[in-house]
């Protein structure tokens, strides 16, 4: 489980980026919108992107997405349940 949460944060950083981070800026229980990282919903479409192509997952609505991104933690837990590669 780390391994694929320090992978995500690089996937994160690339996807959005945030060059000015490093995985080892990002807690993995911090938000990622709001507080912590301060994401917006551009970033969100990014990250429903990056699910889809780097573990097949699709979410079904907007606020499934909601639920999935709250924190790394939360998405790497989410991951393991559904990735389907």
């Amino acid at each position: 489980m780390e391994e694929l949460k320090k992978q995500l944060k690089e996937q994160i950083i690339q996807a959005l980026n945030l060059e000015e981070l490093s995985p080892g800026d990002i807690e993995d229980d911090a938000p990622l919108f709001g507080g912590g990282l301060g994401l917006d919903s551009i970033d969100a479409l990014e990250l429903i992107v990056l699910l889809e192509k780097q573990y097949g997952i699709r979410l079904k609505t907007a606020a499934e997405g909601k639920d999935v991104f709250k924190s790394i933690n939360v998405m790497a837990d989410y991951i393991n349940a559904h990735r389907k590669k």
